[in-house]
């Protein structure tokens, strides 16, 4: 993995051990301990020089707030002309013949694309046409149902690594169906309503049904809600990866950011990092979304960005879709 040949590399030289780990430099301690921690196989470069319990408070001292609170419904004001698609678009900056805006967000650490979809109506789930036995290949769910643009949604079963994206982890809803998910469990749940509004919260599938949640999946965390972001501490804790992440703002509009990592020209992005952007462009709610290696976008037929296997984009089981 490219990222950490460059981390041992850079950081953690015999000059640099005592520095990154028994230093002042906590920022660089804590973005290097949570990074590590969240992979398969480089677990070893916390272990080896801090102790479990150091390491839990550091991870401890990273993650997102935990909150109940739903999002609140009524504050997402969507102009009918916008679920009409009367919008007249020659009349709107940055948008295109599509009704898409999208944007570079790259800094100097990180590529990063931004599309926003002014019409909420048009955004779904998307699912492998062998779900539950095998995913399918982002770009080809969103062959699947036509759709001019998808990121990838939902987590999956993945065993060291080796999950063919074919079984959702948690609850996945598609037009109202239910494919995955029981009874009895709540889950922490990314979705959309009747009224477009993009839904975030803990529910079981009976809640879900009263909530008229046509399309979900689940994942997390969630990032901003109601307009508070949720990290404000931190870094959010899984340190410097590639993420995927929704939102939606207060006039409807929704957002797909990804953002590459584990790669030299791009190292990938902290949670806090990915819920900025989201902020600084408008979300009044936003969650985190399967990352890693899962992380892609499509738009008009062109992957985006630059998933970080070298083996190509990962098969999925799910994606958040644009008709």
């Amino acid at each position: 993995m490219l990222l950490f040949i460059f981390i041992q590399g850079l950081v953690l030289s015999v000059f640099s051990i005592p520095m990154v780990f028994y230093g002042p430099f906590k920022n660089t301690r804590d973005m290097l301990v949570t990074t590590a921690m969240t992979t398969l196989n480089h677990q070893y470069l916390a272990k080896t020089f801090l102790s479990e319990k150091v390491i839990k408070g550091i991870m401890d001292e990273n993650q997102v707030n935990d909150i109940e609170e739903k999002t609140d419904e009524t504050a997402i004001v969507i102009p009918q002309s916008v679920i009409d698609d009367k919008v007249d678009t020659n009349k709107v900056d940055k948008i295109d013949k599509t009704g898409i805006v999208y944007t570079n967000v790259s800094t100097g650490k990180f590529k990063a694309h931004l599309l926003e979809i002014t019409n909420p109506a048009r955004v779904s789930i998307g699912t492998s046409d062998k779900i539950g036995v095998s995913g399918m290949k982002l770009d080809a769910i969103a062959k699947r149902y036509n759709a001019v643009a998808a990121i990838n949604a939902g987590g999956f079963s993945d065993i060291n690594g080796q999950g063919n994206g074919g079984t959702p982890e948690g609850a996945l809803i598609e037009n109202e169906k239910v494919l995955f998910g029981n009874s009895t469990t709540k889950y922490e749940i990314i979705g959309i309503n009747e009224q477009n509004v993009l839904v975030l919260g803990r529910y079981n599938l009976q809640e879900l049904k009263e909530a008229k949640i046509r399309d979900a999946a689940s994942f997390g965390p969630f990032l901003i809600v109601n307009g508070k972001p949720l990290i404000t501490e931190g870094n959010g804790g899984g340190g410097l990866q590639p993420r995927t992440l929704i939102g939606q703002k207060v006039d409807g509009t929704i957002m797909f950011l990804v953002i590459d990592g584990r790669q030299i020209s791009s190292i990938g992005a902290t949670l806090k990092q990915a819920q900025d952007i989201m902020l600084e462009h408008g979300a009044f709610n936003a969650a985190n979304l399967d990352g890693g290696a899962s992380t892609q976008m499509v738009f008009n037929g062109q992957t985006m960005n630059h998933p970080c296997s070298n083996y190509g984009p990962r098969s999925i089981p799910s994606g958040f879709i644009v008709q």
